[in-house]
């Protein structure tokens, strides 16, 4: 919750002149319901795609308050980000009503990026596997593992966002590896194609070390997003591999 109307122009002027089409790397922004609107007149035309940060379970009704898949995809939307850990962790979103978002999203047109992630506590606990795991068999009981062919898993471990912390390249494609594992339990061949982001601070000077690992597939960026040079650098990491 982030930016206003005069900030976002000039970040997306820039994004938009700094980030041309590269092959095999693809970039987005998902932004609050209000710029949507914005975005989607500062970036059309270019290879940067936009989404949202949240959307409800619901496709139609008396849900005051809330936005659905359908509105999303009127503004141009291609991606919407679900169950991310400030949503589980501050708003009480449960695995199934992630689970729920998820597919809502899918029902639109969307593509969904599904956050999992373990807090501080539950990584000291030993717990980290099982909770990642939980997560996501969540989703995959309830949409099918075929649901992963159109959407990202972004591995968000909660306890190195905005806390200066960060996980190690290792750490990082331990649990990166251990989530295509749990895909592939299922399906092995979308194990393998599924793209899995690391969503814990990346930044341009960690950035080349992360992406350089073979599991992680890209970055869901926090704070650096909300700097244009800090952005770009990130991406440019990402072309390198």
């Amino acid at each position: 919750m982030h930016s206003s109307l005069a900030a976002n122009q000039a970040l997306l002027a820039a994004l938009k002149a700094r980030l041309g089409p590269r092959e095999g790397t693809s970039y987005a922004v998902c932004a609050p319901f209000p710029y949507l609107h914005q975005v989607a007149t500062a970036l059309a035309g270019s290879p940067v795609a936009w989404g949202a940060q949240n959307l409800s379970e619901h496709d139609v009704g008396a849900y005051t308050g809330e936005v659905s898949g359908a509105m999303l995809r009127e503004f141009g939307c291609r991606y919407v980000i679900v169950g991310h850990s400030e949503r589980r962790g501050l708003y009480g979103e449960t695995d199934q009503q992630v689970a729920a978002k998820f597919m809502a999203a899918q029902r639109a047109g969307l593509t969904p990026i599904l956050c999992a992630g373990e807090t501080l506590e539950q990584r000291d606990r030993g717990e980290t596997e099982s909770v990642v795991a939980r997560q996501l068999d969540a989703l995959l009981n309830a949409a099918g593992v075929a649901a992963v062919a159109n959407a990202a898993i972004a591995y968000e471990p909660v306890w190195a966002i905005g806390t200066g912390k960060t996980a190690t390249p290792g750490q990082a494609q331990a649990m990166h590896e251990f989530i295509r594992a749990l895909v592939g339990k299922r399906d092995k061949g979308l194990a393998a194609e599924v793209s899995i982001l690391y969503g814990g601070s990346v930044k341009p000077d960690n950035a080349q070390e992360l992406f350089a690992m073979p599991d992680v597939d890209g970055g869901l960026i926090g704070g650096a997003s909300l700097v244009a040079d800090d952005f770009v650098a990130i991406c440019e990491a990402a072309q390198k591999h």
